[in-house]
C-alpha cells in the first residue's frame, strides 16, 4: 500500500518497468519491490512432520481415543486409550512412531473423505465395493494456542423418525509438545501490559450522551444547509476549521459522510490487495485406510520361521496377523488374532520386517490398515 497519495504516480512506473524484467513465481507483480534482486525460486523441503499436517516446533504428539455412551440420554465419555504415539526431531524428522490398534474400530469397505478449509477431514463415507452406502461419520475439531487440533469429536449418521441426524460415537484427543524456539517463548511468555497512561476525569454516561446527541444534531443541521464544496486535489489536503459540521461528525464515531462525487479531472483512488495464499493442502488422516488382505501388494513379506517344538508336535493351520503400516510403507504395529497360539509369535515377527509401497489418497501419504496371512504346514 501507498501511503502517500502524492507518490502514487512514482511508484506505479516503478513497478510496471520491475514487472516487464523480474519473473516471480507464486508472487503478484504487486509485492515485488524493486530493490530486491531476482533470486531463483527455491522449493521448501517438506518434512515429516509437514506431511502429518502438523504447525509449529512439534517435539512429541500422543494420541488418545474415548469412545461415547449413552446413559439417561446424554452421551458419557469412556475410558481413554492410547492410539498413537509420535516423535520429531528438531528438523522435522520422524523418529517414533507407535501406533495401538483399538480392538472394535476396523473398518471394512471403500472409505471416501471430505476436507474442510484448514485440510482436516470433515467427513468419511463407507461404501460397498459396489458404490453402496454403509456409514457415514463426521468430525469437528478444536485446536490449541499454535493452531494443531487436540480434540476431534465424532458423530456417525442416523435415522431417527425419518429425519437424518448425527449421533456422537468417540473422542479423539492429542496432547502436541513443541520445542522450545523464539516464536514459541513470546507465545509462552506474552508481552507485559502497556504502562497505564493517566485515567481522565471521568464523567457521568449521561453527560456524555447528551454531548454526543446534541453535537450530533447540530452537525445534520449544518449538513442541511445549502453549499458548494470543491473538492481538494490529490496533492493538497485542507482540514477542516474548528467547530465543523465534518469535525463534530469524527467525534461522534458512528458517522460517516462521503461526498460521492469527484470534480472533473481529479484521479480516482485505486486500492489493490495482494494475492491471496493457497488453500492449505489436505492433511494425512488420524484414522488409517482399510487395506484388506494385503499379502498381494507387499514389496517384501518374509517367511515366518517354523517353530520346531510347534513341528515336532505337528501344529499347523492359518495365523492372521493384524498390521498397520506407516507413510513409508513400514509396519509400525502387528497383533496375532487367529490361529494356532504356538505359531503366533513368530508370525508377528516376520508381518513387523515386511515392507510396502506407500499409499497415498488425494495426494497425501496415509497409513493403511490390513491383514497379513501366513499358511503353516507340515510336509510329508
Amino acid at each position: 500500500m501507498f501511503r502517500k497519495i502524492g507518490n502514487f504516480g512514482f511508484v506505479s512506473i516503478v513497478l510496471v518497468v520491475v514487472a516487464g524484467s523480474v519473473s516471480v513465481l507464486g508472487q503478484s507483480t504487486l509485492t515485488a519491490k524493486a530493490t530486491v534482486p531476482s533470486v531463483p525460486a527455491t522449493t521448501a523441503v517438506e518434512s515429516d512432520r509437514m506431511r502429518d499436517g502438523l504447525v509449529g516446533p512439534v517435539r512429541r504428539v500422543r494420541t488418545e481415543i474415548a469412545k461415547l455412551s449413552s446413559e439417561s440420554g446424554k452421551p458419557t465419555e469412556g475410558k481413554r486409550a492410547v492410539l498413537e504415539i509420535v516423535a520429531y526431531d528438531v528438523k522435522g524428522t520422524k523418529t517414533e512412531n507407535q501406533y495401538f490398534p483399538i480392538a472394535g474400530a476396523n473398518l471394512t469397505g471403500k472409505e471416501v473423505y471430505k476436507y474442510d478449509a484448514k485440510g482436516n477431514i470433515s467427513e468419511m463415507t463407507l461404501t460397498n465395493e459396489d458404490g453402496s452406502l454403509m456409514a457415514k461419520e463426521v468430525y469437528k475439531y478444536e485446536f490449541d494456542f499454535v493452531g494443531n487440533w487436540n480434540r476431534m469429536s465424532t458423530s456417525v449418521a442416523v435415522i431417527e423418525a425419518g429425519k437424518l441426524s448425527y449421533e456422537p460415537t468417540e473422542v479423539t484427543y492429542r496432547s502436541i509438545m513443541y520445542y522450545l524456539d523464539e516464536k514459541m517463548l513470546q507465545m509462552a511468555q506474552p508481552a507485559a501490559a502497556a504502562v497505564a497512561s493517566p485515567s481522565a476525569p471521568t464523567v457521568p454516561a449521561s453527560t456524555v450522551a447528551s454531548n454526543q446527541n446534541s453535537e450530533l444534531k447540530n452537525a445534520v443541521g449544518a449538513l442541511k444547509q445549502p453549499s458548494v464544496t470543491s473538492v481538494p486535489s490529490p496533492k493538497s489536503v485542507v482540514l477542516p476549521r474548528a467547530g465543523s459540521a465534518s469535525e463534530k461528525l469524527s467525534t461522534v464515531g458512528a458517522v460517516e459522510v462521503g461526498n460521492g462525487q469527484l470534480s472533473a479531472g481529479a484521479p480516482a483512488s485505486v486500492v489493490k490487495l495482494d494475492a491471496e495464499p493457497p488453500p492449505p493442502s489436505p492433511r494425512p488422516m488420524l484414522k488409517p485406510v482399510s487395506g484388506g488382505v494385503l499379502n498381494g501388494i507387499a514389496v517384501s513379506l518374509p517367511s515366518p520361521t517354523y517353530p520346531e517344538a510347534a513341528r515336532r508336535a505337528r501344529v499347523a493351520g492359518l495365523v492372521t496377523v493384524e498390521v498397520v503400516i506407516d507413510e513409508m510403507g513400514k509396519v509400525i504395529s502387528a497383533h496375532a488374532t487367529g490361529g494356532p497360539v504356538a505359531l503366533r509369535e513368530v508370525a508377528v515377527q516376520a508381518a513387523l520386517r515386511a515392507r510396502f509401497s506407500p499409499t497415498k489418497l488425494s495426494g497425501q501419504p496415509v497409513k493403511v490398515f490390513g491383514l497379513i496371512n501366513y499358511k503353516f504346514a507340515i510336509t510329508q
